[in-house]
């Protein structure tokens, strides 16, 4: 399978937006996008830019007590998980794979702590702070529609 990894630095919260807005835009039924990095390093904001670009309304929130929430989005639906908390026995028991292989666009925070459940392809986004504003995000795409989705952002970057 195809693999493919790169870095960018985002310069703010606003970077951060456009990157999943873009992200948005190039989505499809059955994407799976997998997140994890620093705490408070923009992991839920990343969220709420993609669901926000997938046409859903209102207010998108972290689903940390609740681990899954659904969104209908004017394009894609929106599945937005936060395992955290979760055992990968509980996490393995919930059927996830109903998400990863459903309608919509699922995206997984703290996704390394189920590794072993998540699907083979996917992208992958590690998000670390540099500083106050500034973020690295590592991106590793798996199979051959993600790496094409990874050459779409770093034409995206030159563009920013």
């Amino acid at each position: 399978m195809e693999v493919n990894e790169w870095r960018l630095v985002i310069a703010n919260q606003q970077e951060t937006e456009r990157l999943a807005a873009f992200i948005g835009e190039h989505s499809w039924q059955g994407q799976v996008i997998a997140l994890d990095g620093d705490l408070g390093a923009g992991k839920t904001t990343f969220s709420k830019a993609l669901a926000q670009a997938l046409g859903v309304e209102g207010v998108v929130s972290s689903p940390t007590f609740t681990i899954i929430k659904e969104y209908e989005g004017r394009l894609l639906p929106f599945y937005h998980m936060d395992v955290y908390r979760l055992s990968l026995e509980e996490a393995d028991e919930l059927g996830l794979d109903d998400y990863f292989y459903g309608q919509g666009v699922t995206v997984v925070e703290w996704a390394s702590l189920i590794e072993e459940i998540m699907p083979e392809q996917h992208l992958a986004l590690y998000i670390e702070w540099i500083d106050e504003q500034q973020r690295c995000i590592q991106f590793r795409a798996r199979g051959e529609r993600y790496v094409q989705l990874l050459q779409q952002l770093k034409e995206w970057s030159l563009l920013r």
